[in-house]
């Protein structure tokens, strides 16, 4: 299988990039073309920023998983899909060639009929990273259900107000989870939630860790026993949905500015389209090649870019269940040595914290299979960057440093591996069918500006004025949240919540958030959510949580409480259960690193809590606070930076 969509050259680039500007729907059908569909779109795209309404390919039907599945079977049936890599190295690792997946597949989509879920039904998936979490999501997609991944690490509470919020009746999830030398009791946290989620009507269980874990009645299913009664049928077959183009695939939930998580939703024809255009084109993906990507698929690029980019393009995708530090920091190095990994996608997070180890381990694996490299999650620092490079890539392998969203579905700004040049700490480019546009606060477009070295740079707020496939179309149950959120702040403008400049050459470098929402090892957290969690503590009265760098995560989490009386003085001790419950509200990887108390915060007449002057407190630019005079209480502050820790 060949891509006639593959970028060869920057020529070629530029050519399409010019091509799907002016005439964005000749060069998404161009595109869309290489793809199954059971019946053809009438209409490329329809649209507007305003309500917002966004239709692409409309009245196209299709099954995505004919296209991650079924169309490979003739030629490439016997190849590797997936290769799993358990969490102990000494247990034995496993290939699903596409026929085994497809089978697997089918099984697993009737033994979800079988438990009643149908069409349009929401399915919560609470899973380790095994090979049965890609089925499952795939198992939905074939019967037109909609499934909602929520990451293993999450707590009951936010397992519960995802549930509730997507009235999901239907969950499949394990025992429980292996990750480096935790167990993680999945089954029980599904208990916990359901306490106050009596509507759901099935959990199917998979058994992984062997845990003793409690099945209701009525309720609760082995996998196991499912897989056996579909196979006592004869194991019938399972043809494909058929889905309108624009039908919801899936419902990911991503941290809001406000408390509530809010479900992202995809829908199956735009999303398909661009994920498997950007992972062929920005890995530059060849025939054969084994793929890496270390995230999890409980977040967005595990769904895009382990999922369904590269098995809609035929790939071999890896799936890793463990962490990079365990049995010992070298276990990336291990994977990539035993499965002959050629692209490796991870986190600027993952790199800095195997920096901290040195080099000595590295030196021990053969990484010459390694042809390219990726950063995702967060902008890679130079330092970082230059490490990747040096150590890792050897000097010969590309590095793309990806940006894009939860919302955006797949890359929007990155080099093309060895085609476009990469710039340490830039993401470069936009991709074909990305129209960006920087603007100042008023929403003006910005103009450039000479830097102290002389240079034009143009610097503001990233924005988006053309919609591409594989955007969001609403989020879940709420779609004036949709359009107050991304589509408010300036007239006909997609806002992303980033900051930006952009050099002379064009290429784009991500400045952080602009808004209420940090980026913690490559996830997004609102400090609402972890303020919400800190003030639910007795004794706590009220808390303002900012972003500062940290060395490792990027961007460490500082909380500032104000509490009654902590422990009747034993400060250590309240921090530890202020932590303690947003591990049980929200999870441990919303648990702040530095909890300051105080006696007040810095507000100004109206109320208002200035997070500004505490972001510049927890970055430790104590000279540099700006202007307090709107305050209602200026000393407040002088406290607050004598106590900062």
């Amino acid at each position: 299988m060949s891509y006639p969509y593959q970028i060869r050259s920057r020529a070629q680039y530029d050519a399409e990039y010019q091509k799907s500007v002016t005439d964005p729907e000749g060069f998404w059908a161009g595109v869309a073309g290489n793809f199954l569909w059971r019946k053809r779109w009438d209409k490329v795209l329809e649209w507007n920023f305003k309500e917002p309404k966004i239709e692409w390919f409309k009245g196209a039907k299709l099954n995505i998983t004919e296209n991650c599945l079924d169309r490979h079977l003739g030629n490439w049936g016997d190849k590797p899909a997936i290769i799993w890599e358990p969490n102990d190295p000494e247990e034995h690792h496993r290939v699903l060639s596409y026929r085994e997946l497809h089978f697997k597949v089918v099984q697993f989509a009737n033994a979800l009929k079988n438990n009643g879920v149908k069409k349009g039904d929401r399915v919560c998936i609470y899973m380790g990273m095994v090979p049965e979490l890609a089925i499952a999501t795939l198992a939905c997609a074939r019967i037109g259900a909609i499934h909602s991944v929520i990451f293993g690490g999450f707590s009951a509470q936010s397992i519960a107000d995802r549930l509730q919020d997507a009235h999901a009746e239907y969950i499949v999830t394990g025992d429980g989870a292996f990750r480096g030398n935790k167990d993680i009791p999945l089954k029980s946290v599904i208990d916990d939630a359901l306490v106050q989620c009596p509507f759901v009507k099935r959990v199917i269980v998979l058994t992984r860790t062997h845990t003793p874990v409690s099945m209701i009645k009525g309720r609760d299913v082995w996998w196991e026993d499912e897989i056996k009664k579909v196979e006592t049928m004869g194991n019938p077959d399972c043809p494909a949905e058929e889905m309108d183009a624009e039908d919801p695939l899936f419902i990911l939930y991503t941290s809001g500015s406000t408390g509530k998580p809010k479900g992202v939703v995809h829908t199956c024809g735009g999303y398909m389209v661009y994920t498997t255009y950007t992972f062929v084109n920005v890995f530059q993906y060849e025939q054969g090649d084994v793929f890496f990507c270390t995230a999890d698929i409980g977040w967005i690029t595990g769904h895009s870019y382990i999922v369904y980019g590269p098995l809609s393009a035929g790939a071999t995708t890896l799936i890793f269940e463990g962490i990079p530090t365990y049995p010992d920091a070298g276990r990336f190095w291990d994977v990539v040595q035993k499965h002959k990994v050629n692209v490796l996608y991870t986190a600027p997070t993952a790199i800095r914290s195997l920096m901290s180890f040195g080099t000595e381990l590295i030196a021990q694996y053969d990484l010459s299979t390694l042809k390219t490299l990726g950063s995702v999650g967060e902008p890679i620092n130079e330092e970082a960057w230059h490490w990747y490079d040096e150590n890792i890539g050897k000097g010969r392998c590309p590095i793309v440093d990806t940006w894009w969203q939860t919302e955006t579905g797949g890359i929007m700004i990155s080099s093309l591996a060895g085609i476009t040049p990469s710039k340490p700490s830039y993401a470069t480019l936009p991709l074909p069918g990305v129209q960006l546009m920087l603007v100042d606060e008023q929403g003006n477009e910005a103009q450039p500006a000479a830097n102290e070295q002389g240079a034009m740079i143009t610097s503001g707020n990233l924005c988006i004025k053309f919609p591409w496939p594989g955007m969001l179309r609403t989020t879940y149950g709420d779609h004036e949240r949709c359009r107050t959120n991304y589509f408010a702040t300036y007239e006909n403008q997609y806002f992303t919540g980033d900051g930006s400049f952009r050099d002379e050459e064009g290429n784009y470098r991500i400045t952080g958030r602009v808004d209420d929402v940090l980026n913690v090892s490559g996830h997004r957290i609102g400090t609402a959510e972890v303020e919400n969690a800190i003030n639910m503590h007795a004794g706590v009265v009220e808390s303002a949580v900012v972003g500062y760098p940290h060395p490792i995560k990027g961007q460490g989490v500082y909380a500032f409480v104000i509490h009654e009386d902590p422990h009747h003085g034993d400060e250590d001790l309240t921090r530890k259960d202020i932590l303690q419950t947003v591990t049980r509200l929200i999870g441990a990887i919303a648990k702040p690193d530095k909890i300051q108390f105080v006696k007040g915060l810095p507000k100004t007449r109206s109320g208002k809590i200035m997070r500004r002057i505490l972001r510049k407190i927890a970055e430790g630019e104590l000279d540099h606070i700006g202007d307090t005079s709107t305050l209602l209480d200026p000393g407040v502050v002088d406290a607050i930076k004598a106590g900062r820790l």
